[in-house]
């Protein structure tokens, strides 16, 4: 069986996994948050550190300076009390009370020579009247004025920078994780916001996901509180529904005018073709009869015969689908659906040609329904796997009850439903071709499709698929009667 070429798809290219264009909006919001205020942070910490910084250096040197007066200016002092002005060596002089404790302290001339020193005080370089940075200590140096001649006394008072350091470790320490904490702040605030503020969304993602699952416009959109954006979008959203419930209902009427319409026309064109085929039947019969015509005039007969015949069968299926598609349905009563498959092969059999025909029905089993729909379900069903298999297959149908349900399976064994193709044969004017295409008429590629709409009309449904031994293998289920359903138990105990 072939019903067309399969159509290639070509797979759309999505964008990269970690994309931010695939990240929620909230996380967006909340990364651009986070982001802002990060920059802000940043600056503002370079800013204020490099102010700090340099105001702690000011103050430290400042400290550095007040302690180098402080110790010229006792040295000068202790001079002055002890000698009366005269002239007196600096190294008889008690220097030990001006000397900070931690701070090394050197008492040196204009030369370089040391006079004093506090224990262990380092070399704090050549005397200079800016203040130095030598090693791990900042010096500030004063000279000491004598009255005496001689070379010039200058102190040299070193501070150690390790507190100053410590300080300033301690200062960007918390100016980065103020930046940190501001940033991690602004996320999750960003966070909030942007939930509170996609929480409207997020009902109306939800309202429009139900009415998308149910399909049933007519719902209503809530409205938010507030008279924002995400109202107008809100109402918009609901107007559009409105005019959709709106445009549906008309469809629907529409739709339903045109099967009632289909469904009367068919019905109506029913007469006048019977008639037809009925005038032309006697006139074939007149003819065949008769000697009043010659052969041309019975073979312009039985073709004008051929024709309306097919014309009254497509006007039937027709009819069937209208009546299906409309809602409409034939009297129904209790019957034997084995005894209308027996007789669809019966009717069958005369235009099978080679092929066997075979039937497995050995108990009635009863459902409910039109007994002239379901003919022509299992006539189509078993025309159609006379139509698809070559000449000398075997088509089986058989008839059971199982689970609750009454199974009619027509199966053969011929080359089977080709791939993919096992969902496409219930659709209406889809066309094969097979090998014993010439038994019977060529078809409208209506007959699954009529299967299909009796099945579904009568409660059931209706699969295709192949058998373990590789032919066509088609399923109708059907609701058995519930009296039969009601009576299997007592037999049983019986």
């Amino acid at each position: 069986m072939s019903f067309g070429h399969p159509v290639t798809m070509r797979p759309e290219r999505s964008p990269k996994r970690f994309s931010p264009r695939r990240w929620p909006v909230r996380w967006r919001i909340a990364v651009v948050s986070a982001g802002l205020t990060f920059v802000i942070l940043v600056v503002f910490a370079l800013v204020v550190g490099g102010l700090a910084v340099e105001k702690l250096e000011d103050s430290f040197r400042e400290e550095a300076q007040s302690g180098a007066n402080n110790v010229a200016n006792g040295f000068e002092v202790q001079i002055s009390d002890l000698t009366g002005g005269r002239e007196v060596n600096p190294r008889d002089v008690n220097l030990s009370r001006f000397f900070s404790a931690g701070s090394p302290v050197r008492i040196i001339d204009d030369q370089g020579r040391v006079y004093a020193a506090t224990p262990g005080a380092p070399d704090l370089g050549p005397p200079s009247e800016a203040m130095m940075t030598v090693g791990e200590y900042t010096v500030a140096t004063q000279q000491i004025p004598t009255q005496t001649v001689g070379p010039q006394v200058i102190v040299q008072y070193g501070r150690d920078r390790e507190s100053l350091e410590a300080t300033k470790g301690r200062l960007w320490l918390f100016l980065v994780g103020g930046v940190f904490g501001g940033t991690l702040l602004a996320a999750l605030a960003g966070l909030a916001v942007a939930d509170r503020a996609m929480r409207p969304i997020a009902s109306l993602t939800s309202a429009a996901r139900e009415i998308g699952t149910t399909r049933d416009p007519s719902r209503r959109i809530p409205m938010p509180d507030t008279d924002d954006e995400v109202a107008e979008l809100a109402r918009t959203l609901d107007q559009m529904l409105r005019e959709l419930d709106a445009a549906r209902g008309e469809t629907e009427l529409m739709i339903q005018a045109q099967r009632d319409f289909v469904a009367d026309a068919s019905h109506e064109l029913r007469t006048p073709l019977t008639s037809i085929l009925a005038n032309l039947e006697l006139l074939e019969e007149r003819l065949v009869t008769g000697h009043a015509a010659d052969s041309d005039d019975r073979e312009i007969v039985a073709g004008a015969l051929g024709s309306s015949r097919r014309m009254r069968r497509l006007v039937s299926d027709l009819l069937l689908l209208a009546r299906a598609d409309a809602g409409r349905s034939g009297p129904r009563r209790k019957c034997d659906l084995a005894a209308i498959t027996a007789g669809a092969i019966t009717e069958v059999r005369p235009v099978s040609g080679e092929h066997c025909l075979v039937i497995d029905a050995p108990q009635p089993v009863i459902v409910e329904g039109n007994p002239d729909d379901l003919h022509r379900l299992a006539v189509n069903l078993i025309e159609n796997a006379v139509r698809h298999t070559p000449y000398g297959c075997t088509v089986s149908a058989a008839v059971r009850g199982e689970a609750g349900q009454a199974v009619l399976e027509v199966s053969d064994d011929g080359p089977g439903i080709p791939d993919g193709m096992a969902d496409q044969i219930f659709a209406r004017f889809v066309r094969g071709s097979g090998a014993a295409d010439v038994a019977v008429d060529s078809g409208t590629g209506l007959g699954l499709a009529i299967v299909k709409a009796v099945a579904l009309s009568h409660g059931g449904d209706v699969e295709a698929g192949n058998g373990i031994a590789g032919g066509a293998r088609l399923l109708v289920r059907l609701p058995l009667d519930e009296q039969v359903l009601t009576a299997e138990p007592q037999s049983a105990v019986s």
